[in-house]
């Protein structure tokens, strides 16, 4: 009876308990939104509805207002690098470092924004200032992924590989490709300028880092065809087939020329052939067709074009069919065939392209690094009506 009496006097005081801090928690929120200003509202308002120019306006007069709230500069100055207002963002950024009292979460924050401000505008050497400052703090490793795209862009391979390989996911797949990668850069520089045993050692650190860094293979071959060793070339060129049969379009060319060298047309030929047949693609069917036609004539370039067609129909197969067939024609028909051939050329133009896999750029030479978002071997070596037409 106790027990029961207790409850019932327990369970008014509880809800009145409740009740007295549930007004305290409201008074509170209102007195918080009622200290902001309207316009912080109202650019909040623009930017659901996607009118950056009139959030900003409001932004801008609510930091007049409270020129405290160091969100709204944080704000303010995302939204101007955004738009490409790179001077208004990193005046922005400066400001909320250059303020008193200011915690040292938000003033690392700050710097952190100011350098992407900085990377943003071009402005390496700044960029690169800000992010070193960075890296012995707890955003260093968002510092030196960004430092990483400094020296990307400022082609310092060295330090590129340094930081690359400091990264946590340096271990990764996409972190290794990029590192052999940075390591053949420094070898095609080295082979223009001449030194061929540093060239070398960077493509053996290449493969040691990524096996399957078809880029390393090829540049080998190079370095061995500029010594004057074609059948070590070929062999570089060869191993291509087991690291990505893709790449093989690539080096099609230079295998038939070694071969040439070494007197053996035919072979060279042959193994094109047995590529073309194992690893469709029209570049590779394109080198094979130039060979065929300067090696048997255009009867047997026809044959090896037409059979090609039959297998992968392809518009840019139908144009080289086209032209072996003008080689053969008689003359009276020739001017039908090149009518044809010229329509047909005009729509293959649009479509012998090379495209970005991860963000769709097209370019019609091939790139080891994508121009417009900076992936590495981003570019598939083949042609965009190929993927059109895959199924």
């Amino acid at each position: 009876m106790e027990f029961e009496l207790w409850w019932l006097i327990a369970l008014p005081l509880f809800f009145a308990f409740g009740w007295v801090a549930a007004r305290i928690d409201i008074r509170h929120l209102v007195r918080e939104s009622r200290s902001l200003p309207r316009s912080y509202f109202q650019g909040l308002n623009f930017l659901l509805n996607e009118q950056q120019d009139r959030a900003i306006e409001a932004f801008i007069e609510a930091v007049k207002v409270d020129p405290q709230t160091i969100e709204l500069h944080f704000a303010l100055g995302s939204l101007f690098r955004r738009r490409g207002e790179f001077d208004r963002a990193i005046r922005m950024h400066r400001n909320v470092i250059e303020r008193e009292g200011l915690a040292e979460a938000e003033r690392l924050n700050a710097l952190s924004e100011l350098g992407q401000d900085y990377l943003k505008a071009g402005l390496l050497d700044r960029a690169e200032e800000a992010f070193l400052k960075l890296r012995k703090t707890a955003l260093g490793e968002t510092a030196q992924k960004f430092l990483l795209e400094v020296y990307e862009q400022e082609k310092d391979w060295t330090r590129a590989i340094e930081i690359a390989q400091a990264l946590p996911d340096s271990a990764g797949h996409l972190r290794q490709s990029e590192v052999a990668n940075f390591h053949c850069e420094i070898a095609s520089h080295e082979m223009t300028h001449s030194h061929p045993d540093e060239a070398r050692r960077h493509l053996e650190a290449a493969l040691a880092i990524h096996r399957n860094c078809a880029r390393a293979n090829i540049l080998l071959g190079d370095l061995e065809a500029a010594a004057g060793n074609p059948e070590a070339a070929i062999e570089a060129w060869k191993a291509i087939e087991h690291q990505n049969a893709a790449y093989l379009s690539l080096v099609a060319q230079r295998l038939m020329d070694a071969h040439h060298r070494l007197g053996r047309a035919e072979q060279g030929l042959q193994l094109l052939r047995g590529y073309l047949e194992e690893h469709p693609s029209v570049d590779l069917l394109d080198a094979v067709f130039r060979s065929e036609l300067d090696a048997n004539g255009p009867q047997a370039a026809y044959v090896l074009v037409r059979d090609e067609l039959s297998r992968n129909p392809t518009l840019l197969a139908l144009e080289r069919l086209l032209e072996a067939q003008l080689l053969v024609a008689p003359p009276e028909g020739r001017s039908d065939l090149d009518l044809v051939r010229n329509l047909i050329h005009t729509h293959t133009r649009r479509v012998a392209r090379y495209r970005c896999s991860e963000c769709g750029f097209k370019a019609r030479q091939f790139q080891w690094r994508c121009p417009a978002c900076g992936g590495w071997e981003t570019y598939p070596p083949r042609r965009t009506e190929e993927f059109d037409l895959a199924p």
